[in-house]
C-alpha cells in the first residue's frame, strides 16, 4: 500500500467514526429533549421514558431536526403549554452540545 492509500483509508475511517458519533449524539439529544419536555408536561416517570423514546423515533420521519421540533412543539400545544419556539430550539442546541461532549468522552 502506498502512503496515499493509507491516508485515504485513515480519512475514511475517521469519517465513519465521526458520522457514528454524531448519530449517537443526536439520538441522545432527542432522548434528553423528550425527558425535558415530559417534565414540562408533568408526565410520570414511566410516561416520560415512553415519551422520550417517541421523540427519538420522530427524528426518523424526515431528514433534519424539524420533525423533532414539530413533535415537541405540537405536544406542548396539545398539553396547553405556551413554550416559545426559541426556548425549544435553544434547549435542542444546549442538549446537542452536551450529548456530543458525552459521546466524545466515551460516556
Amino acid at each position: 500500500m502506498t502512503t496515499f492509500e493509507d491516508r485515504e483509508q485513515a480519512f475514511e475511517a475517521k469519517y465513519v467514526l465521526d458520522q457514528e458519533q454524531e448519530f449517537k449524539a443526536i439520538a441522545r439529544r432527542n432522548k434528553l429533549l423528550g425527558l425535558w419536555a415530559a417534565e414540562k408536561m408533568e408526565l410520570s416517570a414511566e410516561s416520560a421514558e415512553q415519551y422520550a423514546a417517541a421523540v427519538v423515533r420522530a427524528d426518523f420521519e424526515q431528514p433534519g431536526e424539524e420533525d423533532v421540533f414539530r413533535k415537541i412543539a405540537g405536544d406542548f400545544k396539545g398539553a396547553g403549554l405556551n413554550v416559545s419556539e426559541g426556548e425549544v430550539r435553544s434547549k435542542m442546541d444546549e442538549l446537542a452540545a452536551a450529548a456530543r461532549e458525552k459521546i466524545r468522552a466515551g460516556e
